[in-house]
């Protein structure tokens, strides 16, 4: 059941959070690209500079941080499964997995969704705003990382490689 359970929780962190590190690290660089003076119905035709690009990956973000619950859970009865709830590494990833969630949601998202408005309404955005998102970004994916680290290399653990 170990199995089963490790391998689940390795699909869900790749099919739910991959596509939300790669929709948000190219958010704020898709923002930069959308001309100023839009014309009438440009938000709705699909090419490079446009608002429906901006748009896309938004829902990419929120739907696969939806997706993305399934990941601690998995987690959780995975290491349930295998005896290891207290060992540091765990401990450690579970606390990484919380920032980088609330940076997500508190951040990340709600930082969109303004830059977002802000292009549908056609109005200008400040290169300061996207450079602020992408730090955050940033940080997100840097703490998605030192997870999948912490994951394979189990320091100190007596169940690892």
């Amino acid at each position: 059941m170990t199995k089963i359970l490790l391998s689940l929780h390795v699909l869900a962190a790749i099919v739910a959070v991959g596509p939300v590190t790669v929709a948000a690290s190219m958010y704020p660089a898709a923002v930069r690209k959308v001309p100023v003076a839009l014309p009438a119905g440009a938000g709705e035709a699909a090419g490079p500079g446009d608002v429906s690009t901006v748009r896309l990956l938004h829902r990419i973000c929120r739907v696969y941080a939806g997706l993305g619950i399934a990941v601690p859970v998995l987690g959780l009865a995975t290491a349930a499964a295998m005896g290891v709830l207290g060992d540091a590494w765990l401990i450690a990833s579970i606390t990484l997995t919380a920032a980088a969630a609330g940076l997500l949601i508190a951040f990340v998202l709600p930082r969109q969704e303004e830059l977002l408005e802000e292009l549908a309404d056609r109005r200008p955005v400040e290169h300061a705003r996207t450079a602020r998102l992408a730090m955050v970004t940033g940080l997100f994916n840097l703490l998605w990382a030192t997870v999948t680290v912490l994951m394979i290399v189990r320091p100190g653990s007596t169940t690892g490689a």
